[in-house]
């Protein structure tokens, strides 16, 4: 995929636009709604921020470090995924509603947790600090300016894969949160 760099800023800053609305909309539920399981196994609605929250502890210090690292240098108007960002981020994307299953990582599993609605506080302020940087990338060589993964320090991915990564799991769990309280005939 190529496309210009400042095309796929606007169209990430309007996804997370988007998961940031959708999940104000739970503020409005009870705590009841909101740890609610349709079944055992399954998450509540909590679980699937937190869930993000996991992820956006790792990758946004991850990201900030490696744009006031590559701030200065010269930027290119175009970015062209790499093919194994291209994969990853292609395994999160939603795609007409629907998602690739897949396990997450023990460490990012927030099952079983004691969540409370501050849980969405956290998410709404690292979505924040995502917005930002997305504002800060602009200055930057989406390309050029690598990150490391959260499976392993050895791979590293383009930072436009990496946001596209990112953003794209972010969007696949808040559509499965709102699949959740629609389940239960919320929102």
């Amino acid at each position: 995929m190529k496309i210009e760099s400042s095309l796929l800023i606007d169209e990430l800053q309007a996804l997370t636009e988007k998961s940031s609305g959708q999940v104000q909309k739970f503020k409005s539920l009870t705590d009841v709604q909101l740890n609610f399981k349709p079944n055992p196994q399954a998450w509540s609605i909590l679980e699937c921020i937190e869930h993000l929250n996991l992820y956006g502890d790792y990758y946004l210090p991850e990201i900030e470090r490696q744009i006031l690292a590559a701030v200065g240098k010269p930027a290119s108007p175009v970015f062209k995924t790499g093919w194994l960002g291209n994969y990853f981020a292609g395994l999160m994307q939603v795609q007409d509603g629907k998602m690739k299953r897949m396990k997450s990582p023990k460490d990012k599993v927030p099952s079983h947790s004691e969540l409370s609605r501050t849980t969405i506080d956290r998410f709404l302020k690292q979505q924040e600090l995502l917005k930002s940087l997305l504002q800060q990338s602009k200055a930057v060589d989406l390309q050029r300016t690598k990150t490391a993964i959260s499976l392993t320090k050895l791979l590293r991915l383009r930072l436009g894969d990496t946001f596209r990564f990112f953003i794209y799991h972010i969007e696949r769990h808040v559509l499965q949160a709102e699949r959740i309280s629609k389940k239960q005939g919320v929102l």
